[in-house]
């Protein structure tokens, strides 16, 4: 298959994104600056400010001069190269090979893609349409990258026909080839104003005059040479694309999209023994917009029904619009299957224990993720930290449940401070006010004690009760510390009894 890029230039890019959230920037003269050198430089200016005349490099003072009510702000790098990377993300509906041209460009690798869109004027046009709203650009498609990248900087020309990059670069000036400066210095000192004054002469003799980097880069702008490549990210082996020929609007198309996507990802899990435990669909509408949703499972699955339904629970959360003209589905986490998992879809064997982690899966997407917890026991003193919580099925517990002592179904995550009215020491209490409200306490047991594990420096160590009040309800109280320790003792409620 031919190779054609896509070449994408935003000259003004951090400060069309500062227009399109503050709109008032929109139509008015700014710059975004760095201290350089004991001098204030301009590093990028808006539309607005680039008709006045100013350019990157300009001192800020210079400016001023010219133009006292120009607006600054800081240059700040990081905010680029994040923006420009969530551009890069963005425009993999288009391709799905892209890659960043620092500091404000992308190319994308569209081999095979622009027929989507009937030809590549159509392709490029739909872009465009994207993207003229909020920011200004430069795009050209070529045969290669540096041809791509000349056509987008310094021609109106957008399209190179294949095969017809060196027709389209030879009226163009020699900085259109990436050259360092040094070089262009030279070249302009000889006349050389134009690609087409020095495109014919011999390799060796263009060599000697400027060493090998006007030969790579003439190589590579013609398709000579190869250029490297470096898409954002290298493919995700569990990921799956789908790309519509027609807009998809209905329940049942995106139906039939998770059905295709899911068949393909399982059938390569299977082969590597791995299971999904984590899966996202991403749905790109027509007018940019990301529809997304989200399943997790409590054991690995390939189960294509089981999937399938998690995903349908959730699709009335996508809203189409006008349609969508790709799926994703991407695995964000896998793990080992099973040989019991396996085969129980091949087989006649019945097993309750993968039926209730289905079920599990089921009732967790209609009720949400937090909805069933399972907890186990661990070997710790203090009651909030004997328990943890876990999601395998298959993770058993390491010791039993203590019940030799009565405790309340339902524990605080933490301790809550209770004001309380209390006789002597080791006595409960008479009452206490939680909430703002009194409760006067008829029955109580206690105290127990328990205290930290031996190894914690604090030691500390609480005096439990259990307490009912006149109402019937029973609570968990304890006190913190010694009545005639010199930090006075605190009390807390920490569960409730049935």
């Amino acid at each position: 298959m031919k190779k054609r890029y896509v070449s994408i230039w935003f000259p003004h890019l951090v400060c069309d994104q500062m227009a399109i959230k503050q709109k008032e920037l929109k139509t008015q003269a700014y710059a975004l600056v760095a201290h350089e050198r004991n001098k204030q430089m301009i590093v990028n200016v808006s539309h607005e400010a680039k008709k006045l005349g100013l350019r990157p490099n300009m001192p800020l003072a210079d400016a001023r001069i010219t133009f006292p009510a120009l607006q600054a702000f800081k240059f700040q790098p990081q905010r680029q190269q994040k923006l420009l990377k969530k551009l890069a993300e963005w425009f993999i509906r288009y391709s799905p090979s892209v890659a960043l041209d620092e500091p404000d460009g992308l190319f994308l690798d569209v081999s095979g893609c622009t027929h989507l869109w009937k030809n590549e004027a159509s392709y490029l046009k739909e872009i465009s349409s994207r993207l003229e709203k909020e920011y200004h650009f430069h795009i050209a498609i070529a045969d290669t990258i540096g041809a791509a990248w000349a056509l987008s900087h310094f021609s109106t020309q957008q399209i190179a026909a294949p095969g017809q990059q060196m027709q389209a670069l030879l009226n163009l000036p020699p900085m259109a080839l990436r050259l360092q400066d040094p070089i262009l210095q030279r070249l302009s000192k000889l006349g050389f104003h134009h690609i087409a004054s020095f495109a014919h002469i011999a390799p060796t003799t263009l060599r000697r005059r400027f060493g090998d980097e006007l030969n790579l880069r003439m190589g590579q702008a013609m398709g000579q040479q190869q250029e490297a490549f470096n898409a954002i990210e290298e493919p995700n082996p569990y990921r799956e694309r789908l790309q519509c020929l027609e807009p998809i609007q209905t329940a049942k198309g995106i139906e039939i999209a998770i059905e295709n996507l899911l068949e393909i990802i399982c059938e390569r899990l299977k082969q590597e023994g791995l299971g999904i435990r984590n899966a996202t669909l991403n749905a790109y509408r027509l007018d940019g917009k990301l529809q997304q949703i989200k399943i997790g499972t409590n054991q690995p699955s390939i189960h294509i029904k089981h999937l399938f339904k998690l995903f349908e629970l959730k699709i009335k959360q996508i809203e189409p619009d006008l349609g969508i003209e790709l799926f994703i589905l991407e695995i964000l986490k896998v793990e080992h299957l099973t040989q019991h998992q396996e085969a129980l879809w091949h087989t006649n064997t019945q097993t309750n224990f993968t039926e209730i982690a289905e079920l599990l899966d089921r009732i967790s997407i209609k009720a949400g993720k937090n909805a069933i917890r399972r907890y186990l026991p661990q070997e710790q003193h203090w009651p909030e930290n004997s328990i943890k919580a876990v999601t395998d099925l298959t993770i058993q517990p390491q010791t039993d449940w203590p019940t030799h002592k009565p405790r309340p179904t339902v524990l605080l995550n933490q301790p809550e401070t209770i004001k309380v009215t209390a006789p002597i020491p080791d006595y409960p209490p008479m009452n206490f006010t939680y909430k703002g409200q009194i409760h006067r306490i008829i029955k109580a047991d206690g105290p127990e004690r328990i205290e930290q594990e031996w190894w914690i420096n604090d030691g500390k160590h609480r005096d439990y009760y259990c307490v009912e009040d006149e109402k019937g309800q029973r609570y968990w109280l304890f006190r913190l510390g010694h009545y005639d320790s010199k930090v006075p003792a605190q009390w807390f409620i920490h569960g409730f009894f049935a």
